[in-house]
């Protein structure tokens, strides 16, 4: 079956169909990353977007539910070069048209997909239509211009209810804003008992669960459309050791002062290189996001820059100079790599016993009362 995709500016590509028969409309971004398509498309960060993956050969080592990044994929779109559909790998369960089929995503293939690149990076990321149907290409310019970008990813994309990740050692609430699983992994691994807990949970309800820490999850969108995000950041800061990961690093970010701005067609991929500042060291990092901190508005904040991107120097990462708190724009947990910047969980935890060494308080509780428990429950429903 033929598929289409159509930008915005009229730019139309004609290929093949695969995954689900249907119309889905979305941004358009493309990502760098030479494997990974699994996790690219269960990142909760793509929600609502139409991704080009600029490696050619997608779908040869097919789909394997342990690699998901959360259990239902909310990306609009897939657009490769070349789908491989029947896949070479012992671990593949079933197929990448499978997976696309079952969520209800439209893919298409055999298209330039370095020519959509090179018009993205030229043009900067645009709205697009990927569609399966017999519509004209005036009909579809007509339902583009007639749609608007969602905003409220970030609702859509968290948790609902809160959830007790049980562990022996630092408590950490993990404010889930699209939250992939690769941090949970990481903070569990290091023996950490996690509380996941939704976008709009507020500060007091935070205070009540006594932790030890907080993690500011990643997730998608614009994170001036989470106003009360940025709040709860700023209310918690100094109470709290912190640590902001991509969207997390932009909420923290506009909580002490600073602003954001879109980036012309941003960062996606599993190879872009950051210097931490301190050491001169470069890093191979993976990152997937749309929007930046500003540089000149960190000036006058209580906000030091840590990081920066090696290839167009935009800010990476922050750490606050007078609280225990610190963001990164990239993914320590990447998955499936790099690994380079994993120890970024170990720095937040020992910033965590740093700080309880130095504000010695009386011990947090065990275990959460059956009754705070309770109304937890509720109030997340």
């Amino acid at each position: 079956m033929q598929a289409r995709l159509l930008l915005e500016d009229g730019t139309l590509f004609t290929g093949k169909s695969f995954g689900a028969e249907t119309a889905k409309i979305g941004e358009v971004v493309f990502n760098t990353g030479m494997t990974g398509y699994q996790e690219v498309l269960s990142d909760p960060s793509y929600c609502g977007q139409i991704v080009t993956m600029t490696y050619p050969l997608i779908g040869n080592y097919g789909i394997t539910r342990d690699d998901f990044e959360s259990i239902t994929p909310f990306v609009h779109g897939f657009v490769v070069r070349r789908h491989e559909p029947v896949p070479s790998n012992w671990r593949a369960e079933y197929s990448l048209d499978s997976l696309l089929k079952e969520a209800g995503i439209p893919g298409i293939s055999e298209i330039d997909t370095r020519m959509l690149t090179r018009i993205i990076r030229h043009h900067g990321v645009m709205k697009g239509v990927l569609t399966t149907g017999g519509e004209s290409k005036e009909e579809l310019l007509e339902q583009l211009g007639a749609t608007t970008l969602m905003t409220d990813q970030v609702p859509r994309t968290s948790t609902k209810s809160f959830i007790n990740v049980p562990g022996d050692r630092e408590r950490i609430v993990l404010i889930d804003y699209g939250a992939k699983s690769g941090i949970l992994r990481d903070l569990t691994k290091r023996g950490c008992e996690v509380m996941v807990v939704p976008h709009d949970t507020t500060a007091e309800q935070i205070r009540r669960l006594n932790p030890d820490g907080i993690q500011l999850s990643n997730g998608p969108g614009d994170p001036k459309d989470v106003p009360h995000a940025v709040n709860t950041v700023r209310e918690l800061l100094g109470e709290f050791p912190i640590f902001g990961i991509c969207l997390g690093h932009q909420l923290f970010a506009l909580a002490c002062g600073a602003d954001t701005e879109k980036l012309k067609f941003g960062h996606r991929g599993g190879n872009h290189p950051v210097k931490e500042l301190a050491t001169g060291r470069c890093y191979i990092t993976s990152q997937n996001h749309g929007y930046t901190v500003r540089e000149d508005s960190v000036t006058g904040t209580s906000l030091e820059v840590t990081h920066i991107n090696n290839n167009d120097r935009t800010i990476e990462g922050l750490k606050h100079e007078r609280f225990p708190a610190f963001s990164v724009q990239y993914h320590p947990e990447a998955a499936p790599g790099p690994f380079d910047s994993g120890y970024l969980f170990d720095q937040f935890l020992e910033m965590i016993r740093e700080y309880k060494r130095n504000n010695p308080q009386k011990p947090r509780q065990a275990r959460l009362s059956e009754t705070l428990r309770g109304e937890l429950q509720h109030a997340t429903k």
